[in-house]
């Protein structure tokens, strides 16, 4: 009998320490692919500017860590200028629609990309902790252009460039006016509804073990990235936030819990039945009247 429950004891033993095992292998490979966008593997623009017959620019910029960043600068009309800045492993293509848009009223688009995104250089995402400086880099290009006048510069955001937007926008006091879509509070606030996204994995075991993952490969702490401390700081200039009810990308109250972060003056566009940056393609309409309106007020006083 005794020897029977040790072998018996000895198996469970093997078969817990083969689950544990797989489980933090699985969850390390998980955190890592999260985090890091070869060139070889990663999304690139499917469309430029000139799909949409828009006069454009090729443009490059360095970062502060010596990285290469490409984007599209689309001429102004009326000194007035947009920064649009892609999601999560996407590309600048994603907002040809936007630029498209505004370009129609007379506004200048700097179409960015971040490092490990796009054509542009780098493997590792670091979450905002390192890409404001990327975003300080296109920043610096708009004060090189004469037909640029730097009081009238917005930024327009979706999903995690909807976060940068709000972050870059804290910590530069020369972004007059904020559109963030279907960005996300914070990690701590997104990281479970986020990971379930990109993984399909459920939040228990994995997610814990994702975040520890990544934290340890990147030196960034999961609480430090929190769009809510941010908001706050761009007060008395406008944001205006949208969010979908029925969004599986980041937590659906993630716009409510930057709104209510937010000073004045702030917008929060809500709708129960909209998923994750749906707004300009199922609600083009009112979406051009309320972003065009916002930036007109703004940044033409108009």
């Amino acid at each position: 009998m005794n020897r029977a429950i040790k072998i018996t004891a000895g198996i469970l033993i093997t078969l817990i320490l083969a689950i544990t095992i797989g489980l933090l292998a699985r969850t390390r490979s998980e955190a890592y692919d999260l985090l890091h966008s070869p060139m070889a593997t990663r999304e690139l623009p499917d469309e430029t500017p000139a799909e949409y017959n828009l006069l454009f620019e090729d443009v490059t910029v360095t970062n502060p860590d010596g990285m290469k960043l490409a984007g599209w600068f689309i001429p102004s009309e009326n000194g007035a200028v947009i920064i649009m800045q892609h999601g999560y492993k996407s590309t600048r293509s994603e907002l040809l629609n936007e630029a498209e848009m505004m370009q129609s009223h007379g506004y200048g688009v700097l179409l960015t990309s971040i490092r490990a995104h796009d054509y542009s250089e780098g493997e590792l995402i670091t979450l905002g902790v390192y890409e404001v400086q990327d975003m300080e880099a296109w920043y610096q290009y708009l004060l090189t252009r004469d037909d640029i006048d730097p009081e009238k510069i917005g930024i327009l955001g979706n999903s995690y460039g909807g976060m940068l937007s709000i972050q870059f926008a804290s910590q530069n006091q020369n972004i007059k006016a904020v559109v963030a879509n279907s960005a996300f509070s914070s990690m701590k606030d997104t990281v479970a509804t986020s990971v379930k996204h990109f993984t399909g994995l459920p939040e228990f075991p994995f997610v814990p073990l994702i975040v520890f993952w990544a934290e340890q490969s990147t030196g960034i702490k999961m609480e430090e990235i929190d769009a809510t401390k941010w908001i706050p700081l761009i007060s008395p200039r406008p944001v205006f936030l949208m969010q979908g009810g029925a969004d599986t990308v980041v937590s659906p109250n993630s716009g409510q819990l930057l709104y209510d972060a937010a000073g004045e003056p702030r917008e929060l566009w809500f709708d129960p039945e909209l998923g994750h940056v749906e707004f300009d393609t199922e609600r083009s309409e009112e979406y051009e009247m309320r972003v065009v309106a916002f930036f007109d007020q703004y940044l033409l006083d108009q």
